[in-house]
């Protein structure tokens, strides 16, 4: 038997805030098929493409078959995944006007291949559209794995919340860094927040974000208050209960919470998870609309984010919040003009 302070590091539960999975060493498993079916649907339908011989569009995932997993061992993520995908696509030839309907084949989306080298086939109807099926075949199939790309990008990133959990080493990292960026973010920060316990007992930190939008603070308000707008810009169903104790569940239950605050078109707090966080561990989230004439500054603080969460929770709201708000915004905008 080893003395006191000896052994395998994997034997010290106290390496673990919460004396979980120590040093992330066991296998841990998370099903990501019912995940990937939405998210290649999200990624995919929609999906347009134009050129001199027309506009083509995405309009359905007609056929997806296979499955995703991630797999976490002794601190590293492995993914697997296989995909059989059919896809419905309609167009209008840009000369004649005439519509045609066609569909993408990707018989085999996996590990084993990258993505720029993974079939698609695009087809129509024999002697029907060919101008459309070429610009499938050359601009479209580009897009698409443009947007295969993006699924495993999210598969990666944001579906993985908390699979590495965090340790005493990484407390110690340095966690106080100050970030420029260009474009209408305007800062992004984080500071540690090491002694900050909010849920269980685990190492957090806080992140400050500012955006700029262009549209209202009562409209950017509403837009984290209503169902219905948030169910668009989400893309998913959710169930928001914009009142002081009311619920908040989003992205097909990956992220929930509860409305701790409202100030009419001024400020919202919540307390706010991802599933795959600890037990009971929310963060606190306020967010501040600030009016600036026809632009509204959004001002985050997202205060007990996990350590090993840091940079997943950011993409989070950058990606799944900020960036699809602005669309939202956009297209009614340019359903109004």
């Amino acid at each position: 038997m080893a003395k006191w302070g000896q052994g395998d590091p994997r034997w010290i539960v106290e390496e673990r805030a919460d004396a979980t999975n120590v040093n992330n060493w066991h296998w841990t498993e998370r099903d990501a098929t019912s995940w990937s079916k939405n998210k290649l649907k999200e990624v995919l339908v929609g999906l347009v493409v134009e050129g001199e011989a027309g506009r083509c569009e995405i309009s359905d995932l007609k056929h997806v078959e296979g499955e995703a997993s991630c797999n976490s061992r002794k601190g590293k993520l492995i993914f697997f995944y296989e995909w059989n995908l059919r896809l419905s696509w309609r167009g209008t030839v840009k000369e004649s006007g005439e519509k045609h309907k066609g569909s993408v084949e990707i018989p085999n989306l996996s590990e084993e291949n990258e993505v720029d080298d993974t079939e698609i086939n695009v087809s129509t109807k024999k002697g029907e559209g060919d101008v459309l099926k070429d610009l499938m075949r050359t601009e479209g199939t580009t897009k698409v794995r443009e947007a295969l790309r993006h699924y495993l990008k999210a598969l990666k990133t944001e579906f993985t919340l908390g699979m590495i959990l965090p340790t005493k080493a990484t407390v110690g990292q340095e966690l106080a860094t100050e970030r420029k960026l260009s474009g209408n973010t305007m800062q992004d920060s984080v500071s540690p927040q090491s002694l900050d316990i909010v849920g269980v007992k685990i190492p957090t930190v806080k992140i400050l974000m500012r955006e700029i939008f262009s549209s209202p603070a009562d409209e950017l308000y509403s837009i984290f208050t209503t169902k219905e707008l948030v169910q668009k810009f989400s893309k998913c169903s959710a169930v928001i209960e914009a009142e002081k104790g009311g619920k908040l569940q989003m992205f097909d239950g990956c992220v929930s919470g509860e409305y701790t605050e409202l100030v009419p078109s001024q400020r919202i707090v919540l307390k706010w998870r991802c599933r795959s966080w600890p037990d009971e561990h929310y963060a606190t989230v306020a967010l501040n609309f600030k009016d600036m004439a026809a632009q509204t500054e959004l001002q985050l603080e997202c205060k007990g984010v996990p350590v090993s969460n840091e940079d997943s929770t950011r993409q989070c709201w950058k990606k799944q919040y900020f960036e699809e708000i602005r669309i939202l915004l956009q297209q009614s905008k340019d359903t109004m003009e």
